[in-house]
């Protein structure tokens, strides 16, 4: 504690005992105390500023006896030769092979609906009946007008006949054969109407009943039971066909020359290739597709011709109209370097990878990329088998850092 000095203890008395009584005496006292304060502040300071260089030299003492913290631990894998499929991808559209769009055919109400919107069905099943009473008697009033023909065929014949033997006896005019032989041809005419009439009917009688003529499933009903309908009512209801389905898929001219090219054997054959959808969820359909299209014309605005593969759809799985990526894959794979999609970085210059040498240092090397297979890329340049390419950790480091390496197996991430 500093000390205290006579001046302020006599100062405290008195202001203690009440003899402070004047302003010379209180302003004495107080430059007493003034002095004293300022005096015993001074000292402090000066204790500080001694302390402070002193506790600096002791951490600083601290820091350097402390060990350095150890290298970022990193996982890495090799880079291997694996054989790969060449591929190219697009972006295509399913659609389906038969779509059809029922409508009415003649006019009446609605009398049935016999399926269930959603289901699946078969060619000839009856969907739709329209009130049959009309067309029936359509058809009775044909069959009638067609025997009354007959019929006056027949006794146009018969007359013919008479005349013509009658005329050998000279017993009628020429004149008369001729009219009774117009009469028959007429008669004829007049069969072949009512036959035409009797088909017309049968037809319209037949259009009551509306059946699927493709198999597929079937969609929304526009119309209920009970309305009238005819061939200007619209449609009635739609069928997609389901199995198998095409998926179309545009290709520039430069790429398909490409795929040729990458086809074409020494002996001047085109290998085979196999043609694969993957769906929106990123899985790859079951099903390869076989190819069976390409439009002989060239798209002016887009420069690309259109490609179609026919894909067996058991499941059902494909929906007409979707979106999915389509794949062109060669069947025969060949050796190519590949890494794990997940230690490929970018900047902008372009992709690169870091990598762990030989002495346990971190390497940044550029490279250039292939197509994606699974969840590793194929590199074209800029690496070598075997070199130990970091999977995990690369946030934790930089070109030229001491790290510690752990080898993850291939095929995965430990």
């Amino acid at each position: 504690m500093p000390k205290i000095s006579p001046s302020l203890r006599c100062g405290v008395r008195a202001l203690l005992i009440g003899e402070l009584r004047d302003t010379n005496a209180t302003r004495l006292w107080y430059d007493a105390v003034s002095r004293s304060f300022c005096g015993w502040l001074n000292r402090w300071a000066a204790a500080v500023f001694i302390l402070f260089p002193l506790l600096a030299a002791c951490d600083q003492q601290k820091q350097a006896e402390a060990p350095p913290p150890p290298p970022p631990a990193v996982r890495v894998q090799a880079a291997q030769v694996r054989g790969v499929s060449r591929s190219y991808e697009f972006v295509g559209r399913i659609k389906a092979i038969n779509t059809v769009a029922l409508r009415a055919r003649v006019e009446g109400f609605l009398d049935k609906r016999l399926f269930t919107e959603g289901q699946d069905v078969k060619a000839g099943d009856l969907l739709y009946q329209i009130e049959k009473v009309q067309f029936q008697a359509e058809l009775h009033q044909a069959q009638a007008n067609l025997a009354s023909a007959k019929a006056q065929r027949t006794n146009a014949q018969l007359q013919y006949n008479r005349s013509v033997e009658l005329v050998k006896n000279q017993n009628i005019s020429q004149a008369t054969v001729d009219q009774n032989k117009a009469n028959l041809e007429s008669a004829e005419a007049n069969v072949l109407q009512a036959e035409a009439a009797l088909t017309q009917a049968q037809v319209n009688l037949d259009y009551t009943d509306i059946r699927a003529p493709v198999d597929g499933r079937i969609g929304r009903s526009a119309f209920d039971p009970g309305n009238l309908v005819n061939a200007a009512s619209g449609v009635l209801a739609t069928i997609v066909g389901q199995d198998p389905i095409y998926v179309l898929f545009p290709v520039s001219v430069r790429e398909l020359e490409d795929i040729r090219a990458a086809r074409r054997k020494e002996d001047g054959q085109l290998t085979k290739i196999n043609i694969f959808v993957r769906l929106p969820d990123g899985q790859e359909y079951s099903h390869p597709g076989v190819w069976n299209l390409t439009d002989p014309q060239v798209d002016q605005q887009t420069d690309t011709l259109t490609m179609r593969a026919t894909l067996p759809n058991p499941e059902q799985q494909l929906v007409d109209g979707e979106f999915v990526n389509v794949e062109i894959r060669k069947r025969t794979p060949e050796p190519r370097l590949v890494i794990r999609q997940a230690s490929l970085q970018v900047d902008q210059v372009g992709y690169y990878v870091m990598v762990v040498n030989g002495e346990h240092k971190v390497e940044m090397r550029r490279v250039s990329t292939g197509p994606n297979q699974g969840t590793d890329v194929v590199v074209e340049s800029g690496l070598r088998e075997g070199d130990e390419v970091i999977v995990e950790g690369i946030q934790k480091v930089r070109p030229g850092q001491t790290v510690q390496s752990t080898t993850v197996a291939s095929g995965g991430g430990g």
